[in-house]
């Protein structure tokens, strides 16, 4: 599954929210139940390891200069909730990318 974001940020400022909010990921994912590891193997991509209702998926998100694109492994006993899954994908990212709030 793959999920774009368009974003008029540039790649330096994506990066850098994106560091600072990627703790918020399992905030994003249906359930609320989910254990969510990032790491970043490249200045453009930050990979996910994902736990959640007992499956583990995969997933990594690169960073482009207009967009961010999610790609997102589902197992096929979790494939009937792909739309839910996109949908939180495209708000949680939007939150992501949002500018921290003010102090």
């Amino acid at each position: 599954m793959q999920v774009a974001i368009p974003h008029q940020l540039g790649r330096e400022e994506v990066r850098r929210r994106l560091r600072g909010s990627s703790h918020e990921i399992a905030d994003a994912i249906p359930g609320g139940m989910a254990d969510v590891e990032t790491d970043w193997p490249s200045e453009d991509r930050m990979t996910m390891a994902i736990k959640v209702m007992g499956q583990h998926l995969a997933g990594y998100i690169d960073i482009a200069e207009d967009q961010v694109v999610f790609f997102m492994d589902l197992p096929p006993a979790l494939s009937f909730i792909k739309p839910i899954v996109e949908g939180a994908i495209r708000q949680g990212g939007q939150k992501l990318l949002a500018p921290p709030p003010a102090e």
